[in-house]
């Protein structure tokens, strides 16, 4: 007579899912926890594990396995840490990392090994232009993507003509100036200073002291903690109210939003989000997040969330077979989701989204501050209203690009 343990034991096998049997879905995640850009790392940290609480740490019958690593913010951190994920890990997809540099740094490598990567937050531009790889595709829009149509509509609509810009000096910072800088001369403004703080510089004053005088507005291109600190020196030099703040995607993103006080108000900017979105999919989406972490959520978290949105319709498309890699780099390339918490989005054939951005005021409702929904321009390509032949004959956008010809 056969026991009757091993005869459930043996229903069990057999019975098991195709896709559980194929083992787990080993996913890395890079991003930075220690440093200057530590509070936004853990932004995105926050985005890809309430996906997966909420999918039970499984996708398509298959458990995820995670692994979170801190690339210190440096280049060669970066790469060292992709190396860990690919070489002693074993992880079937990378999804990170969080800065401009840092993805430059492993592309070279995630392509030479075939590791498919979707950046949640790291935005340099050539990646999915005149460097695009089939390895690489982003679930948030490059670095000028955003800042392209801002500087368009703050010429035409806002009617400013004369702007100084202060930026990060580093690729992020210098290609979301770039954006808006090309675009805004194009609608009829002229950017006449250009100012470059070192990446965590502490002491902004100096630089808004160096600000000229006949200007209408200040364009910030920031990331992490010198926002709050320029926003806050800005007011203490008596120039609040004096010259209006624009401000590109992350600058006055609600990681930091809730860390500034009146200083912000009255901040215009342009991003793919905002946590006061009045649409289904963002209320769910930052109803969940808030319960978890007691904070909205933000360019970092959202970029992350929706990074395992793509992932997740991807694997639906090959069965869960994460393996096959050329099948799961043709279902990335083609998703598209509409009901994404930032609004629809889909890929171009570069592997960069086209959605909607959003242009944003800072004010305070219900005693927090919060970027309200003014303005939405739809279906944004990261080649805004260039055709895109032209616009990638010229050069990338950097910090010499395009030249400063009112300074």
């Amino acid at each position: 007579m056969i026991p009757r343990v091993f005869i459930i034991g043996l229903m069990l096998v057999l019975f098991v899912s195709p896709a559980a049997a194929q083992g787990p879905i080993r996913l890395g995640f890079l991003t930075i926890l220690t440093g200057a850009l530590a509070s936004p790392g853990k932004e995105m940290e926050n985005g890809i594990r309430l996906f997966l609480e909420e999918h039970k740490n499984s996708l398509s019958g298959r458990p995820v396995e995670l692994t979170v690593l801190d690339t210190g913010g440096t280049p060669a951190g970066t790469l060292t840490k992709a190396r860990e994920l690919v070489e002693q890990r074993k992880v079937h997809i990378i999804i990170g990392p969080l800065a401009a540099f840092e993805a430059y740094a492993i592309a070279p490598y995630v392509n030479a090994q075939r590791v498919p990567t979707i950046s949640p937050s790291a935005a340099a531009d050539d990646l999915t232009q005149r460097k695009a790889t089939q390895f690489i595709v982003r679930a948030t829009s490059n670095s000028s993507l955003p800042t392209q149509p801002f500087g368009t509509y703050a010429a035409k609509t806002l009617g400013i003509k004369r702007v100084a810009t202060i930026a990060d000096d580093f690729a992020f910072g210098h290609e979301v100036v770039a954006g808006f800088h090309k675009a805004f001369e194009d609608a009829g403004g002229q950017v006449v200073q250009k100012l470059w703080p070192k990446l965590g510089e502490t002491d902004q004053g100096p630089y808004i002291g160096q600000l000229k005088k006949d200007i209408d507005a200040v364009f910030i291109g920031f990331a992490g903690v010198a926002a709050l600190r320029f926003l806050k020196q800005l007011e203490n030099s008596g120039l609040k109210g004096k010259i209006r703040v624009l401000a590109n995607q992350t600058a006055v993103d609600e990681a930091l939003l809730r860390s500034m006080g009146d200083e912000a108000i009255g901040v215009v900017s342009a991003s793919h989000y905002s946590a006061a979105l009045d649409t289904l999919a963002n209320r769910k989406f930052a109803s969940a997040y808030r319960k978890a972490y007691g904070t909205d959520p933000g360019y970092y978290s959202v970029g992350a969330y929706t990074a395992a949105l793509f992932l997740k319709q991807a694997l639906e498309k090959v069965g869960g077979k994460i393996e096959d890699t050329e099948g799961l780099l043709k279902a990335l390339r083609g998703a598209a989701i509409t009901d994404a918490p930032g609004g629809p989005i889909r890929l171009d054939k570069y592997g960069n989204p086209v959605h909607n951005i959003y242009i944003n005021r800072v004010e305070r409702k219900e005693g927090r501050l919060q970027n309200t929904v003014t303005h939405t321009i739809e279906g944004v390509s990261q080649f805004w209203n260039y055709p895109e032949a032209e616009f990638l004959k010229q050069p990338v956008y950097s910090r010499e690009y395009p030249p400063c010809r009112f300074c």
